[in-house]
């Protein structure tokens, strides 16, 4: 069976992730920090160095939200999911909730459960939540959940699934900002610790029905992230309290990105489409205090 549904309810062992200032410049650099984007449509830019670096005077370093995705993940083995060509394998939704700021070098402790295991016809998708804590105090850190999206892998009989979201907002947004990435924004990326060669080897994505190697995902959400975090929380990570999007179509590095926000009480709705007028994160939330 290429899918396996009775993985639901399986939870990994604990497993500890560590990292280090380092890591966190480099993740910030991944996702475009410091190539001063234009800030809220207003031409101002957005000054990043307390993200990009560790030594400025009176700039103590502090860590992008979205840095969650990359210390946060984990599953259970791949191949007690099923047996599926990875190159069909790509990522669906993703959403993190945070439990206060995290800081420049720590460790956590991460348990992962498949919560569903869902049959879409054309695939099937895969959702994991993965609860991380200190390792030391056990305290909260954040929690991360992800839908992996199968093609081909569908038609298995199994349930369809949560419903999609409600349609956005029928009225002009309150923000609007736009960034781009770089043409080796993934190669750049990849340092982080995501070496998918979708996302760098012509042979392997063509083979996955891509001309070229797209943009990881979670490249996507980094970048949208930092957009939701200096336009909403006046650029502190302490204000954040979720976030939540779904990957419609794939982004090429280079590609112009424009975030779209739409607010209500306590956070915003938003999108982010291509300089094409592709929508690449659909469905997405964002909260704040």
């Amino acid at each position: 069976m290429p899918i396996n549904p009775d993985v639901v309810g399986t939870s990994s062992e604990p497993t500890e992730r560590s990292w280090t200032s380092t890591d966190c410049l480099l993740y910030a650099l991944g996702v475009g920090a410091g190539c001063r984007d234009p800030a809220g449509g207003d031409g101002e830019l957005t000054d990043e160095l307390e993200f990009t670096t560790e030594n400025s005077a009176g700039r103590p370093q502090r860590v992008l939200p979205t840095f969650a995705t990359v210390v946060g993940g984990g599953g259970p083995p791949r191949a007690s999911l099923g047996d599926f060509d990875p190159a069909m394998l790509v990522h669906g939704e993703q959403s993190i909730q945070w439990h206060g700021p995290i800081p420049p070098d720590g460790t956590v402790r991460t348990t992962s459960t498949v919560t569903g295991v869902y049959d879409k016809g054309s695939g099937a998708v895969v959702v994991t939540e993965s609860r991380s804590v200190d390792a030391e105090s056990l305290a909260a850190r954040f929690t991360t959940t992800a839908s992996l999206f199968v093609r081909g892998a569908g038609g298995f009989g199994g349930e369809r699934g949560p419903s999609g979201p409600e349609p956005l907002p029928d009225r002009t947004p309150e923000h609007v900002v736009t960034v781009t990435t770089r043409p080796d924004q993934a190669l750049l990326y990849r340092l982080s610790g995501d070496r998918n060669p979708l996302h760098s080897d012509p042979v392997f994505a063509r083979r996955a029905g891509f001309d070229r190697p797209i943009l990881h995902g979670l490249c996507t959400f980094g970048f949208t992230g930092r957009v939701l975090l200096h336009t909403l929380c006046g650029s502190d990570p302490a204000r954040a309290v979720s976030m939540t999007g779904r990957f419609s179509r794939p982004t090429i590095p280079g590609d112009t990105l424009t975030v779209s926000m739409w607010a209500y009480e306590g956070g915003v709705r938003f999108r982010t489409d291509t300089q094409r007028g592709e929508t690449v994160i659909a469905a997405g939330s964002f909260t704040f205090s």
